[in-house]
């Protein structure tokens, strides 16, 4: 085995395990994707050819990274905004996938991902099912928790990061801090997921709670603590699981591939309508009609339509008994507080709206500046928090880039449809699902700054264009004969 070969397969193994690691762990992933770019880089150095090409996005991809160096360098508070810049890296995926990746392995990349989001959706049937901390049913005067704002009726379930199921676990977490530290503990309030700091400990300091059994009533996260981010991936991942199946479906009936992504997808959307997020529930809906609608004849399209009906009452119901008994109409503290944030946000962005206040400047200046509450540090909004930090013009790349991905996708998506290859229709079918609830969810949601969810979106675009040139290649050949 040469040294190239050897990095190859390294790089490759690479992108394998961040699929598997991807709903999970962002450390676990930046380290997989670490893995992959060593090992392109041997391959490199040692066959002297990156294996890549370049394509229609190259352009505009620079654009947003030039305008966002720009805009920091210009930045209300530069030190702050350009040390943001590093998260600009997670576009080093895009080439990667795309040098490393054939149309077989990308099969796997996806199948990986695929399977990986069900076993997490299954975890956090388990974890519902098991329930998650302490619910406060009583907590006296002197409890060093009266200082973080805990009631009755919440729930802790973290202290100083450390997970508690029990009233001496809280105990035992405060006994172990050394004298007067200050740590931070996580609640469930409402249905909400709060952190808050501040809380005091050390030997001899009791909890002062009295403890409620478990609760059930928390919004579903998988191994992570983050439901929007969970929700998020599985959003794009269960997009892919429908596509392979209506794909197959479509051109195979109930085969065995049908048979096994049909399942997947359902645990997948499962698991998204345990996280209780509104917007993600709505993104999968309206992003399945889309491609269900690209895929499927009229009685298929009845099936889905009632299917994604069905769905929706049953995010409905989950929302209503999970969080806050008005969050289903929008009148609970967190859409109340979204929409103060965005009009203060958007009312500012005039103030700035060339290069932007700077990346994550608004952290220094969010009282200052007339935002409201303090848990809330950005826009909820990709477009509205893009305008902001880094001014309109870069509004303006990534609504580019965005479209140029979407009717690339559906280009290649549509010249696949009448060819042979299922499996590559099947996952460019799912990666325009997944891009459109990506763009749907980002309306209010700010995923475009999420680090895990931006690594997934480039390595989903990255096999689009793997998958997509081929066909591309091969549709041409057709058409010359």
């Amino acid at each position: 085995m040469t040294i190239a070969e050897a990095s190859h397969r390294t790089a490759l193994a690479g992108l394998l395990l961040y699929a598997a690691f991807a709903p999970h762990s962002v450390a676990a992933s930046a380290i997989a994707i670490s893995l992959a770019g060593g090992g392109w880089f041997f391959r490199t150095v040692a066959s002297r050819r990156l294996g890549l090409v370049r394509s229609k996005f190259d352009l505009i991809i620079l654009c947003l990274l030039i305008w966002t160096i720009i805009s920091s360098v210009l930045s209300v508070e530069p030190l702050i905004s350009i040390a943001k810049v590093k998260a600009s890296w997670c576009v080093f995926i895009f080439y990667l996938t795309r040098a490393i990746l054939t149309r077989r392995t990308a099969l796997l990349v996806v199948a990986l991902l695929i399977t990986s989001g069900a076993v997490g959706a299954l975890y956090s049937l388990y974890d519902i099912a098991r329930g998650r901390g302490v619910l406060v049913s009583a907590i006296t005067s002197a409890s060093p928790f009266k200082s973080v704002g805990v009631e009755p009726n919440d729930t802790i379930w973290r202290v100083g990061k450390i997970r508690v199921y029990s009233t001496s676990d809280i105990d035992d977490v405060l006994h172990s801090l050394a004298p007067e530290s200050v740590v931070s503990v996580s609640i469930i309030s409402r249905g909400e997921h709060v952190e808050r700091q501040g809380l005091k400990g050390g030997p001899g300091v009791d909890s002062g709670i009295v403890g409620g059994g478990r609760t059930h009533r928390f919004r579903a996260s998988g191994w992570t603590r983050h439901y929007e981010t969970f929700a998020e991936l599985l959003q794009m991942i269960a997009q892919l699981a429908l596509g392979l199946s209506l794909a197959h479906l479509r051109n195979h009936g109930f085969n065995r591939t049908f048979r096994l992504a049909l399942p997947a997808t359902l645990l997948l959307v499962i698991g998204i309508v345990l996280t209780a997020m509104r917007t993600l529930v709505v993104a999968f809906i309206a992003s399945a009609f889309v491609i269900a609608w690209r895929s499927t004849r009229l009685a298929s399209r009845v099936v889905v339509t009632f299917a994604l009906f069905f769905l929706l009452a049953f995010g409905a119901v989950v929302v209503w008994q999970t969080r806050a008994p008005t969050a289903l109409l929008l009148g609970d503290d967190s859409s109340s507080l979204r929409s103060k944030v965005a009009k203060v946000g958007l009312s500012r962005i005039l103030v700035h709206p060339v290069f932007g206040h700077g990346m994550d400047a608004m952290h220094k200046h969010w009282h200052e500046w007339g935002f409201p509450g303090n848990d809330m540090l950005h826009l909820h909004s990709t477009p509205l928090q893009l305008s902001f930090d880094r001014g309109l013009p870069m509004l303006a790349f990534w609504l580019w880039l965005m479209i140029s991905f979407w009717i690339y996708i559906a280009s290649a998506e549509k010249i696949s449809r009448n060819q042979s290859d299922t499996y590559s229709y099947g996952i460019l079918l799912g990666i325009l699902g997944a891009l459109t609830g990506f763009l749907i969810s980002s309306l209010v949601n700010y995923n475009y700054g999420d680090s895990e969810v931006v690594m997934l979106f480039w390595c989903l675009m990255g096999i689009a264009l793997v998958i997509g040139e081929k066909h591309e290649e091969l549709n041409v050949k057709l058409n010359e004969e």
